[in-house]
């Protein structure tokens, strides 16, 4: 049975990671390469000089990743809050200004991957934030914020169920 429900999971995943946009879907493959480092980024994605930039910089944005991933605070204290929502505030303020990311939903999806199933509480918070600064165009600010759905704002509790399916590169066959 838990064979079954794993795989049911993996597929539901699979579906969810399908309803993103093409953008999206193109964004979170590369995003895992790079904060996960599953792949060399500039090989894999870069195909002009402008991705080559950006992926340099995204890079750069995702150094605090590791600190990140073993800095989760625990749900019901307030001890070092600032510390771990501010960086994570300011890495998903640099993934959302990239404007690859349309919703909460594909958002939440890759930071699940990034930094695992234990930041899932804070992730709404951590969107709104980035969301509403101003750095982000203000009809893209409204866009992003519209799409967190009030149940994913104020979920009473989150999965701990680490992600099963991490999207990767697919190369293309020539014809």
């Amino acid at each position: 049975m838990a064979v079954t429900n794993a795989a049911s999971m993996t597929i539901c995943e699979m579906r969810e990671f399908a309803g993103f946009t093409g953008a999206e879907q193109r964004y979170i493959r590369r995003s895992l390469d790079i904060g996960l480092g599953r792949q060399d980024a500039f090989k894999l994605w870069a195909r002009t000089a402008d991705e080559n930039a950006a992926i340099r910089s995204q890079y750069v944005a995702y150094q605090d990743l590791k600190v990140l991933r073993g800095a989760v605070p625990c749900e019901t204290g307030f001890e070092h809050i600032e510390r771990f929502i501010g960086k994570l505030t300011r890495v998903a303020a640099f993934d959302l200004a990239q404007e690859r990311i349309e919703s909460f939903s594909a958002f939440r999806f890759l930071y699940e991957r990034l930094l695992g199933s234990d930041a899932r509480p804070w992730l709404p918070s951590a969107f709104c934030a980035a969301a509403a600064l101003p750095q982000i165009r203000p009809g893209r600010r409204k866009m992003l914020l519209q799409s967190l759905s009030e149940a994913a704002a104020t979920a009473p509790g989150w999965s701990d169920r680490a992600p099963s399916f991490y999207p990767e590169y697919i190369a293309r066959e020539a014809a």
